[in-house]
């Protein structure tokens, strides 16, 4: 059998099968992928990419403040999928004695509900051996009585015998109300405490911006009622504790870096000068992203430290030989353009295998592209500014840094 369209994207299909099944009434439907599904699992409890998890203690009172929070959450640019964690609508058989009816015929109320026990979900009555297997005998009403709200109203309750000795009956629906009403399906908990989630996918834009937006949205028009308090999960929980590690990592990694070029050339100044292949980088890498129209993510972020690292070895290449010769006594102009044509060749070599390596992921459209895609984009259009940059501009940087040291020494020769 063919693909009826095979032309279609993932985005297509997922909008025209999300048309199809919204057509089906009382349906709770979200689309995910298994390893996904998972990992979002057993990280933060829930399956989605976005979770609102309220708590509180009253059911009602919680349910009422989750569909309160799902209709702004539907309302957010980017939002799809969005439904409330279903934990009630359980149909139940409801037994409402009337106490009085029952201690006028001398019952109590735990009498009446022996009977109804007894006659829905049995009582063991005996034991039945075969050979070494003994099985237990129990006595209930048979499936289609059980199920039959007319049938259980007439079931016999069996009323305190009389002077004569005699046994006496009186039908169920004489002494209580029958009937089926929606019961607790589940009842959640996180800490102790009780949890409705609201969980949503978000499709078209990053999870950062549409989680602050949809906070803005709700803190404005839900009042969430004393002692209820709400708590955001999913994925844009592992985004911002990534967030949070790579803001203390980034900085480490940029302070080790310099460190190791201030003890390999011996001053902070050429250093710096290598470093500024980092502000090269991260210009070509950001725009890339938005030619493409891709958010900024873990993985950009992840792209961007390993573009920083290609740009200080070009820079590093180049300005390493540019020493070398100033050190055999060549003149800095000289040594500047020298050190820029000799370096030119491993400069594009090494730009060239790193972004034309990248390529298969940056055009990616399978399983794991989500990933693939923006750390590519970015090391690829980092890497294309921090080369052109790196040749054109750092030579001039390092000449212009060093000049008042080349006219010393040039005054010191002549006076010499």
């Amino acid at each position: 059998m063919d693909w009826p369209e095979p032309r279609k994207t993932r985005d297509e299909l997922l909008a025209a099968v999300r048309a199809e099944v919204a057509q089906i009434p009382g349906s709770n439907y979200e689309f995910s992928q298994p390893i996904q599904l998972r990992f979002n699992e057993l990280i933060s409890g829930v399956r989605s990419d976005v979770a609102v998890k309220v708590f509180g203690d009253d059911s009602k009172v919680l349910n009422a403040t989750a569909q309160d929070i799902a209709n702004v959450l539907g309302t957010v640019a980017g939002a799809t999928e969005v439904k409330v964690e279903q934990n009630d609508g359980l149909p139940m058989l409801t037994v409402n004695i009337d106490r009085a009816k029952a201690a006028q015929h001398g019952l109590r109320m735990n009498e009446v509900q022996e009977a109804v026990q007894i006659a829905i979900g049995g009582r063991e009555a005996g034991t039945f051996f075969q050979g070494d297997r003994r099985f237990d005998i129990v006595v209930r009403l048979q499936e289609s009585v059980r199920s039959d709200v007319d049938a259980l109203s007439r079931l016999p309750i069996a009323l305190p015998k009389g002077p004569d000795g005699r046994a006496n009956y009186l039908p169920l629906s004489e002494l209580a109300t029958l009937e089926f009403k929606p019961g607790p399906y589940q009842v959640s908990r996180e800490n102790g405490k009780r949890r409705v989630v609201v969980s949503a996918n978000v499709q078209g834009r990053d999870i950062g911006s549409f989680v602050a937006e949809a906070q803005s949205a709700i803190a404005a028009k839900v009042q969430v009622p004393a002692g209820y308090w709400t708590r955001w999960g999913g994925t844009f929980e592992q985004l911002e504790s990534a967030s949070q590690r790579l803001q203390l990592v980034i900085p480490l990694s940029l302070a080790l870096v310099l460190g190791l070029l201030f003890a390999m050339f011996g001053n902070l100044k050429d250093g710096l000068l290598v470093f500024t292949g980092i502000p090269f980088a991260l210009t070509g890498g950001v725009l890339a992203l938005w030619a493409r129209g891709m958010p900024m993510s873990i993985s950009a972020a992840i792209g961007f430290i390993a573009l920083s690292g290609v740009a200080v070895l070009n820079g590093l290449v180049m300005l390493t030989l540019i020493r070398r010769l100033r050190e055999e006594g060549m003149p800095l102009a000289e040594a500047v353009r020298e050190g820029a044509l000799n370096r030119l060749r491993p400069v594009l070599m090494t730009a060239l295998v790193a972004s034309l390596g990248f390529v298969p992921m940056a055009l990616a459209t399978g399983t794991g592209a989500e990933v693939q895609r923006p750390l590519a984009t970015v090391v690829i259009g980092g890497i294309l500014s921090a080369t052109a940059l790196t040749l054109l501009l750092l030579p001039l940087f390092y000449q212009w840094a060093h000049r008042r040291d080349a006219d010393t020494m040039l005054e010191a020769g002549q006076a010499h």
